[in-house]
């Protein structure tokens, strides 16, 4: 699916997604990654929903943000609960969610000035 939104002042913003990609300002990407306004880190991690570890969730803790989207393939799946309490206590808001919403999510959020992160888990082949 293409996204019809424009790069709003330079930011990172995703510009189509489908099986087993994401475009990110037009450059596809089929691997693992964080996308922020500012930046990107491709292949944060080679886990999958399943494998998903600590060192993991640390790294999306250490990003500065103030919500993240984990967007976990191409259905809704859920971490296990212990990954995830380490956000409550730091107070960063996480959102589990398929990839495509996250997406979706992200560039609202990034356009109205938010400090968001999407981290994309992508199913494995």
């Amino acid at each position: 699916m293409k996204l019809h939104q424009s790069n709003i002042a330079g930011l990172n913003m995703f510009t189509a997604y489908g099986a087993g990609y994401v475009a990110v300002n037009n450059e596809k990407y089929e691997k693992n990654l964080i996308l922020l306004p500012e930046s990107i880190i491709p292949e944060w991690s080679t886990a999958d929903i399943t494998s998903l570890g600590e060192s993991d969730m640390q790294k999306l803790l250490e990003l500065g943000t103030e919500i993240i989207l984990l967007g976990t393939g191409n259905r809704l799946r859920f971490p296990p609960g212990p990954l995830l309490r380490p956000f409550a206590a730091a107070g960063i808001g996480i959102e589990i969610m398929d990839l495509q919403a996250a997406c979706r999510t992200y560039n609202i959020l990034a356009a109205e000035g938010r400090k968001v992160a999407a981290a994309l888990l992508f199913d494995p082949l």
